[in-house]
């Protein structure tokens, strides 16, 4: 089976379970969300985060190289390919946070608040959470992608489900992509950078407040336009002075 289709549909996996990881988190664990409300994560409207779709990919190529340079067996091998899994999926974590806020000027998530955080991007409470989990995944996890992956190697038809998928998921990137430039301009024009939970929020608000239902799959969607909400909220954002 070729590379691209495996990594394909370890983004498929991924992606989709990440997000449903994510809104349950958000719903009964997160502080960010005392309310207890649920909130559909990431810019996308489906049900997937990008972010990992592509940290299940990294697990998998890290996991599939140590097997053949490290010895198998030895107890130093597993811990010293979970410490790299642990330091490579906080890595990504941010240059995706600094990418956001350099090229967009968004904040994706925020962590400053948390002892020990780099720019609020990461921090060493969610790096050890990104260590728990690279944990699983090479110990509990990686064998059932192993067999998922021969299944899809005997079952290619499936391939075309994952083709549907990157369709829908191109078309919602698209989607996403002019959401994106709508923030970018609204940031350079104030020079702040804008956080993305808090817009959503304050869109969630404005429902409850006008008692309209609320579109779990659309957060951005409302009767007023985004840049009026986003003006509502102007005060409350970051200045991008302090950063220069």
């Amino acid at each position: 089976m070729g590379l691209l289709l495996k990594s394909a549909f370890l983004f498929f996996i991924g992606a989709t379970c990440g997000w449903t990881a994510e809104v349950l988190f958000r719903r009964f664990l997160s502080s960010a969300n005392p309310e207890r409300k649920w909130i559909n994560p990431g810019f996308c409207v489906g049900p997937y985060l990008p972010l990992y779709g592509v940290g299940l990919c990294l697990l998998y190529w890290i996991a599939y190289a140590g097997e053949r340079c490290l010895p198998s067996g030895a107890v130093w091998g597993k811990v010293l390919l979970i410490l790299f899994m642990g330091a490579a999926m906080t890595i990504m974590e941010y240059i995706s946070g600094v990418l956001a806020l350099k090229v967009v000027h968004v904040r994706l998530w925020d962590y400053s608040r948390e002892w020990g955080n780099l720019q609020g991007i990461i921090c060493p409470k969610f790096s050890l959470l990104w260590l728990a989990v690279s944990a699983v995944y090479c110990l509990l996890v990686h064998p059932h992608i192993l067999t998922a992956l021969q299944w899809l190697s005997e079952n290619l038809a499936f391939s075309f489900f994952i083709g549907l998928f990157f369709g829908i998921f191109l078309v919602d990137v698209a989607y996403s992509v002019k959401l994106v430039a709508r923030l970018r301009q609204f940031a350079q024009e104030y020079d702040v950078v804008v956080r993305l939970e808090s817009i959503k929020a304050n869109i969630r608000k404005h429902y409850e407040d006008t008692k309209q239902r609320y579109h779990f799959f659309s957060p951005f969607r409302s009767d007023k336009t985004l840049t009026e909400h986003l003006s509502e909220m102007r005060g409350t954002f970051e200045s991008r002075r302090k950063k220069r």
